[in-house]
């Protein structure tokens, strides 16, 4: 088959992998990777399977391995952190997409399966650690109803700040140890009306509509876990609803986040400084928000709409990857780049033959 030729595979359907559905699974992860089958259920026919926990909701992946033999015209789609290189294992044979959330969990891919990141920030962690392995973008996508609830100044319901009761929101989970236990406190010292939320609620839109300013402080909670943040959807909520951003902007945060355009840095230099200019943008939010354009064109490229074309673009370039046989787990003919160790002997062997050569005009050793 030549380049020109189209292509002779399709994936018939798609199979999206979890542990489980259940309460003890519940997090941002699951709620992502729930999101990507009913997307791409837009796009082919596309199931959830589980792996740790049956559902009679969902057909379980051991049932499914016995009932089939690989390969098979599913595409199959892994995500879940430590789990990777299992469920690798275990589809052996099959084809198979890594969507790569975070970054930073120290396992190695098998040659020839594709990475599907969710950011550049995680796009580059495996550019670096897979360079041969076929690489992707498909940023995450908000919730449509973010975006046609949210009360920001660009949208059609719009809002008057006398609305909004709570100056500052603070969600607990992920928040650093200073936000909660010194930046908290001297902002509610400041007459500040200041929202910490743990439980569930019903509607988070609404809390957020309800808001001035949220704050958003996951650097040192990642960290200290050894991974990344995989996205950072909170603060593009937040933005969606018409609440002035103050964020780290570590790891994918840095994607989507400008400091000093679409959001604003946390603990910046001192308690005081932070202190100063969150007073300052809950008496005039208008002057800390982006602009309507910028605003309106952030959140265009995380619509449900801009996700289902880019992964329409990704299906079928994986499509053509399977035509020339340069994917899948087992493929013998992927290509391959040297470990860590390899290449830095390499490199060490060619810097001593250098001066070795110098030294010794006309003498060059064999490696």
């Amino acid at each position: 088959m030549t380049p020109t030729e189209p292509s002779s595979v399709r994936f018939n359907s798609i199979r999206v992998l979890v542990p489980g559905t259940g309460t003890r699974f519940r997090c941002g992860g699951l709620r992502v990777a729930l999101q990507t089958a009913r997307l791409l259920s837009t796009l082919r026919p596309t199931q959830v399977v589980t792996y740790r926990e049956r559902s009679d909701e969902h057909p379980f992946l051991d049932d499914l391995l016995r009932a089939e033999s690989a390969p098979s015209d599913a595409l199959w789609i892994v995500s879940w952190g430590f789990d990777v290189p299992r469920s690798l294992e275990r589809l052996r044979g099959r084809p198979v997409v890594y969507q790569a959330h975070s970054s930073g969990y120290r396992f190695d891919l098998p040659p020839g399966v594709p990475v599907v990141a969710v950011s550049r920030n995680t796009l580059g962690y495996w550019a670096d650690r897979a360079p041969r392995n076929p690489l992707f973008l498909v940023p995450n996508a908000l919730e449509p109803h973010w975006v046609e609830r949210g009360l920001r100044p660009s949208s059609v319901a719009g809002s008057t700040r006398s609305e909004r009761s709570i100056d500052v929101l603070v969600q607990r989970r992920k928040s650093s140890p200073y936000v909660l236990n010194q930046l908290v406190p001297a902002l509610q010292a400041q007459g500040l009306r200041v929202e910490v939320q743990s439980g569930w609620v019903d509607d988070l839109v609404a809390l957020f509509n309800h808001s001035k300013v949220y704050l958003y402080d996951s650097a040192e909670y990642w960290r200290g876990r050894g991974v990344s943040e995989g996205f950072g959807l909170p603060p593009l909520e937040a933005l969606a609803c018409g609440c002035v951003v103050f964020s780290s902007f570590n790891h994918a945060l840095a994607d989507m986040l400008t400091p000093g355009a679409t959001a604003h840095q946390i603990g910046q230099g001192t308690l005081a400084n932070d202190q100063a200019r969150i007073v300052a943008a809950v008496a005039n939010p208008d002057a800390w928000l982006p602009d309507a354009v910028t605003l309106d064109g952030l959140l265009s490229e995380v619509a449900e709409r801009r996700w289902c074309e880019r992964w329409s673009h990704v299906l079928t370039q994986l499509e053509d990857l399977q035509v020339h046989g340069a994917s899948g787990v087992s493929t013998a003919a992927a290509l391959r780049s040297p470990s860590t160790r390899r290449l830095r002997w390499r490199q060490r062997w060619d810097r001593l033959q250098s001066r070795v050569a110098n030294r010794l005009p006309g003498w060059l050793p064999s490696p």
